[in-house]
Order: C-alpha cells, then structure tokens, then sequence
C-alpha cells in the first residue's frame, strides 16, 4: 500500500479511535509528512519497500539538514523517530506490511554533534599542500594522509606500529574499541607518502625507543595534542577556515564513501562502527543519495 494512503489510515485511527487533541494530531500529521516527503525523495512511496537502513538515514538527515531545512536536535529528531515508528507499528498491526522495519531502529544520543565535513576539493588542498622538504614534513604528510585513506579515529593512527602498514601492502592493520582489528585498504596517494616517510622521515626521527610509527622529534610515539596541531596548521596553510580535527578526516571519509556509492554496511566495517545505525548518523545520508542508489540498483526504477 502506498505510503500515504497508510499515514492517512493511521491518522485516522488516532484521531477516531484513539481520541487525540487536536494539538496532538496537528503534531503528529505534521512529522508524518516530513516522513512521506522525505521517503517520496528517497524513492520509497510503498511503505512495504521501507527498510530498516531507510528509517536511519532519516534520523541521520534531520539530524544533519540541508539548504532548506536547518539541524534539528537530538531531542526533537527523537520525537520525529516516535512518530514514524507509530506508523509503521500501525502498518505491523494492520497487517499492511509483513514486519515493523522501524522497530529495531535507534534514536540519537543527545548532545551528540557532528563535526564539520570537508569537500573532496577541500581534503586535496589541505593534503597536497603538504610540504615535504623535513623529517617532520613527511610524517605530517602522511599522518594526514593515512587519517583520510582509513577513516580511522585518530587514536587508533596513533596506535599504529611500523608492522601494521608493512605486514600486508597495500592495508593498514587498525585495532580498534575492545581491541577489535580490521584490515584497511589504503589508496595510491597514502601508499607514497607513507614508503616517504618510512624511508627519509621516520629513520632521521627514530631514537630506537618505541615501534610506533608516527613519532615525534624526541623518538617517542607522537601525542594526540601534536596530532591535533598539525591538522590545524594543514588546514590554516590550505586556507581552510573550518573549525576542524583530525576527527573531521574520519567524517569526510565516510561521507565521501557514501556520496561516491559505497553500501553502508561496508563503511560501517572500515569505520569499525558496531551498529550500522551510528555510521548513519555519523555520515549524514541524504535522500539525494539514496535515490540515486535506488535508481541505479533497483530492478523497477
């Protein structure tokens, strides 16, 4: 049944049988058209097409907005989320659709904010600016490039020894929360700035007293503070003016993932992200994607 028809039917029902106020029902018609709309956009007009990762790119979109519509907060998208796992209970119940999709699904945590994402354009300025004339030059080259290429949290980078890049070209070994490691490929761009530093930066820099591999000029593991000030000086040099983090290169690498096609099941795994649904959150599907993915993908689109 298409998915209007139901919102209307569920209307309906609160309003006839379950005798909400008017002020109530005026709220919930309200959310259950931002709902339509938004599954209208996405490519979804049968709510029997909907599916579980459909309902967490919508939590993610009214989380992040867009030129139209400004971020909502974790509070109020939370209540958006109530009232569409209300239809979609409804539907269950009914017997319109075979499973309440909406169920499992997990509202944001509150006081969550999302970190500003750089372009594609605005990641090559800040990388290829990069000078590469020092020691130091090199390590910060490739620590910005290794942060982008695996998405991964900057304490993990930091983690990093020499074997975890070497024991299988073209990968980087992360061990990531509850010592959990994944297997990251990394790109042609990282590859060359990581065998530069490995072969003319790190040996001038390395004192023989740790195996991590990005160090400082001391020969000691490099701290997160230093890594936070050579992220900010990349991007002042680049002429960025965003307010950014070494966390920002792990945002833009998912995003750009998911803008470029990548399955969101995938990114969960190079995120190293144990529910799907916060790798919604955190890279901000837009139902411009997700039409896009359904156009392509979809036997009757």
């Amino acid at each position: 049944m298409k998915a209007r028809a139901v919102g209307q039917l569920w209307l309906d029902h609160l309003a006839v049988e379950r005798g909400v106020s008017d002020n109530t029902l005026s709220n919930y018609r309200r959310d259950v058209e931002r709902y339509l709309d938004w599954l209208y956009t996405a490519g979804k007009t049968d709510l029997a097409d909907v599916t579980a990762a459909d309902l967490e790119a919508y939590v993610a979109d009214l989380r992040r907005g867009d030129e139209s519509r400004r971020p909502l907060a974790a509070s109020s998208v939370s209540r958006a989320l109530v009232v569409a796992r209300g239809l979609h209970k409804f539907a269950t119940v009914e017997g319109i659709v075979v499973a309440d999709v909406a169920a499992s699904v997990s509202p944001p945590k509150q006081g969550e904010k999302l970190p500003d994402t750089l372009s594609i354009g605005e990641v090559a300025k800040l990388l290829d600016g990069c000078p590469t004339e020092t020691p130091i030059h090199l390590r910060d080259k490739a620590l910005l490039e290794i942060l982008y290429a695996t998405g991964a949290r900057v304490s993990e980078v930091l983690g990093l020894v020499v074997d975890d890049v070497r024991e299988l070209p073209g990968y980087v070994k992360v061990t990531g929360k509850g010592d959990k490691q994944r297997l990251i490929p990394v790109g042609r761009a990282a590859n060359l700035a990581l065998d530069a530093y490995l072969v003319r930066g790190r040996p001038a820099l390395s004192k023989g007293k740790t195996h991590a591999l990005f160090l400082n000029k001391r020969g000691g593991a490099l701290s997160r503070q230093s890594a936070w000030t050579i992220i900010k000086d990349a991007a002042s040099r680049a002429g960025i003016e965003k307010d950014i983090s070494p966390h920002t290169l792990r945002h833009s690498f998912a995003t750009h993932l998911l803008e470029g096609g990548a399955d969101v099941r995938a990114v969960q795994e190079l995120l190293g992200h144990a529910s799907v649904t916060t790798t919604q959150i955190y890279t901000h599907v837009t139902p411009e994607n997700l039409r896009e993915v359904w156009r392509t993908a979809h036997p009757r689109s």
